[in-house]
């Protein structure tokens, strides 16, 4: 004999297709939206920690103007002394500053500071992005010396070598010639303004500029560059060359070597573009996660579990409503 639905029993077999169908897609949703390797969603709102790396023969205050900028729009800033004693002591001293500071990071260097960020921030992951104004880049294997031979400026007459001796250790500074500071290095400063940077300023080691580069962050992080089109401290043509390689965004404008405190406005705006990527792209995953490939599969295995679950549970349910009353 053929099973009738008891009275009403339609109604229910309806809404039971109604909450599974619900049941799946709520399950089809977590699933296909993971969390970050930390717990939080797949992208960040929280404004960056800027950090402003020095170059040779400057100190922090050289960024002075743009640091103000920045926390005007709401920045966190940091401008740590750069100890201008070699490459690998110096990279280090940076890095670890960045591990004091908690969230994401914008880090900037100028000039010889473009060698620090880029071995400062290997492996640190909260550093999002990179920027450089007029400064060096080295690849894996170069160092200031070696791109400073392809690409000739007028830095190497400008300069004077002073013998040093600290802690028992010994070595060679490198000063900028008083006379040649403003032509060199500062020629859209006024003259009273670049005789007082010549009598403060610190004189940085030969090994800052001698030690090959042993890493390379901006192979993996984006990047930005300003390029001083009047720039005799480091070729201009240097600069393109460095920025080409690394795909970085590219501005260039009518400056000195010290763009920062020529024209701090430019060096802010470009730096904002980095803070603002900074604070919209999805975090990286962790080195030791899952891909992004790996990840998307197993959202989509999820999918049709929970789609295979909700859908079985149905049919068992609608069946045993379907069943004649004793």
């Amino acid at each position: 004999m053929a099973a009738f639905p008891v009275p009403g029993s339609r109604r229910r077999i309806r809404r039971t297709h109604v909450i599974a169908a619900g049941c799946a897609i709520a399950l089809c949703t977590s699933v296909a939206a993971p969390a970050t390797a930390d717990g939080g969603t797949t992208t960040t709102t929280a404004k960056p920690t800027i950090v402003l790396v020095h170059g040779a023969f400057a100190d922090a205050s050289s960024w002075n103007g743009v640091a103000e900028r920045l926390e005007q729009r709401g920045y966190a800033v940091m401008a740590p002394a750069n100890p201008l004693r070699g490459l690998y002591s110096d990279s280090t001293y940076i890095a670890s500053v960045l591990d004091s500071i908690k969230g994401p990071i914008v880090l900037v260097g100028h000039s010889y500071g473009g060698s620090l960020i880029s071995s400062a921030a290997a492996g640190n992951g909260r550093v999002k992005s990179l920027v450089y104004v007029s400064a060096l880049m080295p690849d894996v294997g170069e160092s200031g010396m070696s791109l400073a031979a392809r690409f000739p400026s007028e830095l190497g007459t400008a300069t004077k070598s002073v013998p040093y001796r600290a802690g028992g250790v010994s070595g060679t500074d490198l000063y900028l010639k008083p006379g040649k500071l403003h032509q060199v290095f500062a020629a859209d400063l006024p003259e009273s303004t670049t005789r007082l940077m010549a009598v403060t300023q610190r004189p940085v080691a030969t090994t800052a500029f001698s030690q090959k580069a042993k890493v390379a962050a901006w192979r993996n992080l984006p990047s930005w560059f300003l390029v001083a089109k009047q720039d005799k401290t480091i070729n201009p043509d240097q600069e393109r060359f460095e920025a080409k390689r690394a795909g970085s965004h590219t501005v260039e404008i009518d400056s000195s070597h010290v763009a920062m405190l020529s024209h701090p406005e430019a060096v802010t705006d470009l730096i904002l573009q980095a803070a603002t990527a900074a604070e919209s792209t999805r975090p990286a995953l962790p080195a030791t996660g899952a891909s992004r490939d790996a990840r998307a599969a197993t959202a989509l295995t999820g999918i049709a579990a929970a789609s295979l679950i909700a859908g079985a549970g149905a049919l068992l349910l609608g069946r045993r409503l379907r069943r004649p009353a004793p």
